[in-house]
């Protein structure tokens, strides 16, 4: 899968995983903070996302700082994917 559709993919996932009723997957920029001023994604979400990139990727995050690292935007979460993906 090349990386700009992973990234689609990936803004279709968190709207439909997260239940973002108020946001479209085209509303997501890809450098766009999930986190905080951008998406205003909270801990909970975070949880959340791991879980589906170990669902959807078969990519594992154990350490909270790492989730902290992957989890900052769409480009990373795509880059990290491709590095990472067992699926």
């Amino acid at each position: 899968m090349e990386k700009e559709q992973l990234k689609q993919q990936l803004k279709q996932q968190i709207v439909q995983f997260l239940n973002l009723t108020s946001i479209q997957p085209g509303d997501i920029k890809d450098d766009e903070p999930l986190f905080g001023e951008g998406l205003g994604l909270d801990s909970i979400d975070s949880i959340e996302l791991i879980v589906l990139l170990s669902r959807e990727y078969g990519v594992t995050i154990q350490d909270p700082k790492e989730g902290r690292k992957v989890l900052v935007d769409i480009n990373t979460m795509a880059d990290y994917i491709i590095a990472h993906k067992t699926k």
